[in-house]
Parts: structure tokens; C-alpha cells; sequence
């Protein structure tokens, strides 16, 4: 159905299924950002630089009222407050240009969802293209509508909300309603939280992992929170890259949701991660990055945000898998930046641990992943993606445990996090130690070494690894005070038990 006929929206003119040039052309021309000297246009997202989990809501109704796992992270809203905004947003977009992307969110045709971008401003409407494939959805199901209108701000107090910002996802009626908030990891979450919504009905399990592929067509999926290193780890120049962020497992393998990486670029050097520097060309686009006097990205400065972040599509990475599916995995990787630096740098999981660390999803926030938080803080994410995963945990933790059963899978909780003492006291991992640890672990040569428990967390961890510090693997050796190492270790396994204490009806055994 034609979105005009669909929403009622009457506006001045659509831009319909732009290229990325002509996309650049009209924000430039708009005032929405300036070319960088390397190509990708600069933008800045005003006050929104990065998620507003406070202001996300789901409309409650009868299809969903059962099926959602309603609380801080999925808040509800009636369908009459839904659709007063919506009318007051069509309102607001009277008369003026929309730009508009129709694609798929879903690389497996089977399991795909059909989506349609109606943007307020170019760059978003750029984003929406470089980061959904390129291509419509063969699958029957109605696909959804994303309609994002950064400018408009919503009466809070009318509308029971938290802020003028709000992101409503409304599952009957597929659609996705953004306003306050130019950023633009709104639009992609929304519809990660779409897929991870429906696929479970199908008994696929969906998942915020990167994933990558090597030459003999070996899976391996890794997981982890913003800032813990899923895209750059993925990004193997050895390994093709399946997909950095979301993905499904179904009952032939794995299958990107998306077309396009959105990347972190703080602090970020053509050195130590040359294949995500380079993708950042014409086509891309960089979010809230400082530029100098020559309009020169300056990645190491964060004075905007920490959040820095650049998105281009898939294909500006050279070593890529093109149909965006792979086989089953061999490996899964725990990816986790533990600020108390007390687990070890790697370590290997059983399935009921798998299933433990999973449905915990520990790591710490990064500073400028949400709005207000200034500091790396300890947190715990259901599934690695808590806000992103509606239903209850038990559905998508089901599911894991027995992919890894069925298909004997090998886990590994992996700290890229710091050692030698908690944040502020201690070092971040070096990256080059982790990526070695990584290749060990996927290719087997781990597998090799022996293994010791740890004392406190009861997981197994290899005594050696060639190429990497054998006092590093045993996180109490780079501790300076060793009572305090112990005592840390306690209340990180404390605060394990008591986050524990909300799945315990869940079975793991």
C-alpha cells in the first residue's frame, strides 16, 4: 500500500528511494551537515547523542499485552495516546519534503521484514539506506513503516511521557514513530526490537552479536553491549564479515538483519582497526565527530559526546560476506568490559554457564552510549540487549541453550575490560592481546592448552596462549594488592546472584 494512502500523510514532496549522492546533496544543502575531508558527511545530532531508553515505548494492546515483558526497559502507552501523536506528527510534516528508503530488514528472505523510512531530513533517510539492505522483502508479511520526525516535540505532560523525545513502536499496526531525536541508532533499535519481537514465534533466535566467517565457512558469533568490541573484532581482515551488530539463528544458520555497520570512532586510528577507518569514506556518515579547521576528523577527541559513531554500508568493508547468511556457528564469544577487572581475559563456558552469562549480559556502559551518563558504569543487560529484547528472557535464553546443545557448540566469555585493578585504578586489555586470544579461541588452538579453574567465578581459564602474556590470563597475577582483588571478586559475584535472582525460575540445568 502506498505510504500516503496508508498514513494519510499529506506533504509538500517525496523524495522517494534517493542515491546516497543526492542524499548528501540535500542535507548539505539543507544545512544538515558538511562533506569531511575524507568523504562522509558530518552531522550533529543536538542534544540526542545517543539512545533515550527512558523515552521508548510500546503500544499495549491486545496483541501485545501478553507477549512483552512490560517494565523500566519496555514501557507501555495506550493506542489512543499512539495515535494522537501521530496525527499531531503528520500535522507537523504537512507541507514539507519527506525523504523516503524501501528496504528489508533481514537478510534470509524467510525471515525477513519489509521496511519503509518516511524521514524528515536527509541524513536520516541516508542512514536508514546505508544501514537496511538495499532490497525489498519477497516475505507476505506487511512490512513496517518508520516514521521519524526529529523537529517535532511532543507535549510530555498531555501525553504521559517522559521528555519531548519518544520512540513508539507499535506492533499491530507495524509502525515505528520517532520525534524530538535526530539520532539516528533510534530507527535501527526500533526495528532490531521489531525482529526480536517476532522472529521467536518462528523458533529463530535473535541476537545483538556480530558474526564473521572463515575460508572454510566456520562460524563464529560474538555478543556484547556498545563499547565492548563487536565491530571491531569482527572486522577480521582473515574472516569475511557476516554482520557487526544484529543477526537471527534459524534451523540453517545465521542471517545479518541489516546492510550496513554502525560503528563507534572514538579514539578511533587507521592502526588498530584499518578496516573500519577505511569504510568511513563517501556514503558514510559520521555522528557528532570533531573535525578541524581543514574538516579533518579528530576521532580522539570526544567533546561532543563519547558516543562518536560512524555508519556506511556493508560493502565499504573489503573482506565481507555479500548474501548476509552463513551456516550454524561453531563458536559464540562472550564479549564483556568488566570495569572491576576481575575476570579473566578469556575464559570457556558450559551450557548452563552460556546460559547464565547470557540472561546476566554483564559488561559496563560506555560513556555517551545513553544520554546523561558521563562515566563507564557496571550494568547488567538481559541477553546482551536488554533494551532491545520485548519478550520475556526466558524465551530467547530457551533458545540459546538448545542451539548450543543441538548443534554442540563451543562458548567463551571474552573481558575486553581492564586488568590489574578496577576502572580508574587498572589498564584496558590491549587490543591486540584480545584479538589473539579471539583467533586462538575460534580456530581451536585454544582448545590445545590447559585449562585451570578460577577460584571465585568458577569458570575455566587457559594457562597459556601464544603471543599473549601468560600473567594476564590469570586476572589476580596483574593485581598489585591481592586482598583487594579478592574482595572485588566477591562483590562482583554478589552483585551476579542478586541481578540472578529475577531468572531463578528459569531452568539452566
Amino acid at each position: 500500500m502506498d505510504i500516503l494512502e496508508k498514513l494519510k500523510l499529506n506533504t509538500a514532496t517525496i523524495y522517494e528511494d534517493l542515491s546516497p549522492a543526492k542524499l548528501i546533496t540535500e542535507a548539505v544543502k539543507r544545512g544538515e551537515g558538511i562533506l569531511c575531508s575524507n568523504g562522509a558527511l558530518s552531522i550533529h545530532t543536538g542534544k540526542c547523542t545517543g539512545r533515550s531508553p527512558k523515552d521508548r515505548y510500546i503500544v499495549c494492546d491486545e496483541t501485545t499485552k501478553d507477549n512483552i515483558n512490560w517494565g523500566d526497559v519496555n514501557l507501555p502507552i495506550e493506542q489512543s495516546k499512539f495515535d494522537g501523536l501521530l496525527n499531531e506528527v503528520k500535522d507537523y510534516l504537512k507541507e514539507k519534503d519527506l525523504f523516503v528508503f524501501n528496504g528489508r530488514v533481514g537478510a534470509s528472505e524467510d525471515y525477513s521484514i519489509g521496511v519503509q523510512s518516511i524521514c524528515e531530513y536527509a541524513s536520516q533517510s541516508l542512514f536508514c539506506r546505508q544501514l537496511f539492505i538495499r532490497e525489498k522483502s519477497n516475505n507476505k508479511e506487511e512490512g513496517f513503516t518508520v516514521l521519524s520526525a526529529p523537529g517535532f516535540k511532543a507535549d510530555a505532560k498531555k501525553y504521559s511521557l517522559n521528555s519531548e523525545v519518544f520512540i513508539i513502536i507499535n506492533f499491530t499496526q507495524r509502525i515505528v514513530l520517532i520525534g524530538g531525536t535526530q539520532y539516528s541508532g533510534e530507527i535501527k533499535k526500533a526495528m532490531f526490537t521489531a525482529m526480536n519481537y517476532f522472529l521467536p514465534f518462528k523458533g529463530v533466535l535473535p541476537m545483538h552479536c556480530s558474526a564473521n566467517e572463515g575460508k572454510d565457512g566456520d562460524v563464529a558469533i560474538l555478543f556484547g553491549l556498545s563499547g565492548t568490541g563487536k565491530t571491531t573484532l569482527s572486522a577480521d581482515p582473515e574472516r569475511a564479515l557476516i554482520g557487526d551488530d544484529e543477526h537471527g539463528w534459524s534451523k540453517t544458520g545465521i542471517f545479518n538483519f541489516e546492510g550496513g555497520c554502525y560503528a563507534k570512532t572514538i579514539d578511533l586510528s587507521r592502526e588498530k582497526e584499518r578496516d573500519i577507518y577505511d569504510a568511513i569514506r563517501f556514503g558514510s556518515i559520521l555522528e557528532n565527530v570533531v573535525l578541524d579547521s581543514d574538516n579533518n576528523p579528530i576521532y580522539d577527541k570526544g567533546s561532543i559526546t563519547e558516543n562518536t559513531r560512524g555508519s556506511y554500508p556493508i560493502y565499504h568493508i573489503n573482506n565481507v560476506k555479500s548474501t548476509g547468511n552463513g551456516g550454524v556457528p561453531k563458536v559464540i564469544l562472550f564479549l564483556t568490559a568488566d570495569a572491576f577487572g576481575v575476570l579473566p581475559p578469556i575464559a570457556r563456558l558450559n551450557k548452563e554457564q552460556a546460559m547464565y552469562y547470557f540472561l546476566s549480559g554483564y559488561t559496563s556502559k560506555v560513556a555517551g552510549t545513553e544520554r546523561g551518563l558521563k562515566e563507564p558504569q557496571a550494568t547488567f543487560s538481559t541477553c546482551f540487549g536488554a533494551p532491545f529484547m520485548p519478550m520475556n528472557p526466558k524465551v530467547y535464553a530457551e533458545l540459546l541453550g538448545d542451539k548450543i546443545e543441538e548443534y554442540n557448540v563451543r562458548v567463551y566469555m571474552v573481558n575486553t575490560g581492564w586488568i590489574g585493578g578496577s576502572y580508574g585504578v587498572g589498564n584496558r586489555i590491549a587490543l591486540k592481546y584480545t584479538r589473539t586470544l579471539v583467533k586462538a579461541a575460534i580456530n581451536g588452538e585454544l582448545e590445545k592448552e590447559h585449562w585451570v579453574e578460577d577460584e571465585y567465578f568458577n569458570l575455566m581459564i587457559p594457562v597459556n596462549c601464544p603471543g599473549v602474556p601468560s600473567e594476564i590470563l590469570k586476572p589476580q597475577e596483574t593485581w598489585a594488592n591481592k586482598e583487594d582483588y579478592k574482595s572485588t571478586s566477591i562483590l562482583l559475584k554478589e552483585k551476579f546472584e542478586q541481578n540472578y535472582k529475577k531468572y531463578s525460575h528459569i531452568e539452566i540445568g
